[in-house]
């Protein structure tokens, strides 16, 4: 498990409990990268399960976003994105294990809303990375694929939806709802599972019908 900033990589740690070794890592960093999956190596073995999930966001309008909010934007959730799952694959494919790979996209990433367009270019990137990649890795084993939520409640977000803008969003959710963390796990098990192995290059939309409105 690995995170930007250590002490929250290793709350969550505690939090999830098991076996888990917490890393500070910075994913624009290929050096980092290099260390924090040979730390893994180390301790558990090959890494044959990649979950890319690091990300940021800007609330900006186009015309009013700075070029170094983009270029944050961009280099954390694209340009990391790339960069893990380069890393990931080459010891893949060294090892001639295969293995999965799951980019967390989100429904922005194909359907357009105002304001978020540094992050709205990034995810849109990771749909397309996750397609490329998957052709070309295929042929070892290892399947690429995204999951791209809708609104997920999170402490983040959970003031923001319980306001104003969050009653008119719910109303275009066809569930009436807002997801939950919980709601991603069945689809994530899934894709990482033996299950889910003749599934790759796929795109995995789970936001409660709101794309079925149009946004």
């Amino acid at each position: 498990m690995a995170a930007r900033r250590a002490d929250k990589c290793a709350e969550a740690a505690d939090e999830i409990g098991g076996d888990t070794l917490p890393v500070a890592l910075d994913v624009t960093d290929p050096a980092g990268i290099e260390a924090a999956l040979t730390a893994a190596e180390q301790v558990f073995g090959p890494v044959t399960v990649l979950i890319n999930n690091a990300g940021t966001v800007t609330n900006n309008a186009l015309v009013d976003t700075p070029p170094e909010d983009w270029r944050e934007v961009i280099d954390t959730n694209l340009t990391g994105c790339f960069l893990m799952t380069q890393a990931v694959s080459k010891r893949l494919i060294a090892a001639e294990t295969g293995g999965r790979i799951v980019n967390i996209s989100s429904m922005l990433g194909v359907t357009p809303s105002g304001q978020v367009n540094a992050y709205a270019a990034s995810k849109a990137g990771i749909n397309q990375l996750t397609r490329t990649s998957a052709l070309e890795l295929a042929r070892h084993g290892i399947s690429v694929n995204a999951i791209a939520p809708g609104y997920i409640e999170t402490d983040l977000n959970r003031d923001f939806l319980a306001g104003p803008a969050g009653e008119r969003i719910v109303k275009r959710v066809a569930q009436r709802r807002f997801g939950q963390v919980k709601d991603l796990e069945g689809v994530l098990l899934l894709l990482t599972a033996p299950a889910g192995s003749y599934m790759t290059g796929e795109i995995v939309t789970i936001d409660g019908g709101l794309s079925l409105s149009g946004m």
